[in-house]
């Protein structure tokens, strides 16, 4: 299992961190903006001072203008619970070896998880294909990424993509503003699925769209005479690659924006994954950019 945490990766992104960008709801003082106030690092309002308040917090600058005292109200910060959504349809099956979209995918998965829990946030796992296949509550303890890892281990690819419904049926069932991940290959109707990524908007979740896909998807590279197989369903198609190669990169690029700018639409971070690429790199420039965002 320890395969699932590689050593340069989880160091790389440690250095980043994953804090939230948008205001979240927590049970415990941490490093969030919460919609709640108190004191923190970030300056809101003064108000009147009142017997029992910490004169730490006395404005003397204000006193000195105003002959008043009065008290520095912050944006007080707060845990999040991140909600991590593994997709494990047959679709993901693709590629051999590091490059396979769900091996890379859990890979994604547990380094996500680890950052969460090591900067002392909640975290809870969601694999699912047409619905949901394992689903572990959120929790902050260090024994929860051993139990995600338990989990991944024993994945396997069974049935067709259904995220829409799942999207949907998480907004409804998770309150508190949080996190959620969605890792995918995104193999269903764009409106629909972008549909449920509005709905968890529309809940007040800050969302991230992970959208997994193998070097061939994006490139086909392939050559001769060549008969490809339906992952999802009994189909299979016997052709000359070259012949049909400029109509399926027009249609991947149009599939590709359509989900890029109903991501984009929806404020949803959306981070195009080559399976071909190292983790580290594509992890960490993503983390880089959302750092440099929050600043």
């Amino acid at each position: 299992m320890a395969h699932y945490l590689p050593p340069d990766v989880v160091a790389r992104a440690q250095v980043l961190g994953l804090k939230a960008r948008t205001v979240v709801e927590g049970l415990r003082v941490g490093d969030h903006r919460s919609p709640y106030r108190g004191f923190s690092v970030e300056f809101v309002q003064h108000r009147e001072y009142v017997p029992g308040d910490d004169i730490r917090h006395i404005d003397w600058k204000s006193y000195g203008r105003s002959e008043r005292y009065t008290i520095k109200q912050y944006e007080q910060e707060t845990n999040y619970a991140a909600h991590i959504m593994l997709d494990a349809s047959r679709s993901m099956l693709y590629g051999e070896g590091t490059s396979n979209k769900l091996e890379y995918a859990k890979v994604l998965t547990a380094v996500l998880a680890y950052l969460v829990v090591h900067q002392r946030d909640s975290v809870s796992l969601n694999v699912f294909d047409a619905g949901w296949r394992e689903r572990l509550p959120a929790s902050g303890q260090l024994g929860h990424v051993q139990t995600i890892l338990q989990t991944l281990e024993s994945v396997e690819p069974r049935d067709k993509t259904a995220v829409a419904p799942l999207l949907h049926d998480l907004a409804s069932q998770v309150r508190r503003r949080g996190l959620v991940f969605l890792i995918s290959d995104c193999f269903d109707d764009v409106d629909a699925l972008v549909g449920g990524l509005q709905h968890l908007r529309f809940q007040g979740h800050e969302v991230i769209v992970f959208h997994v896909l193998h070097p061939d998807e994006l490139e086909f590279p392939f050559g001769g005479m060549v008969k490809f197989d339906a992952l999802e369903e009994k189909r299979e198609l016997l052709t000359r690659p070259q012949l049909i190669r400029p109509r399926y990169l027009k249609a991947v690029a149009r599939y590709l924006e359509a989900l890029q700018q109903g991501c984009e639409r929806n404020h949803c971070d959306y981070v195009r994954i080559n399976t071909g690429r190292p983790l580290a790199e594509t992890l960490t420039a993503y983390l880089a950019r959302r750092l440099k965002m929050r600043l």
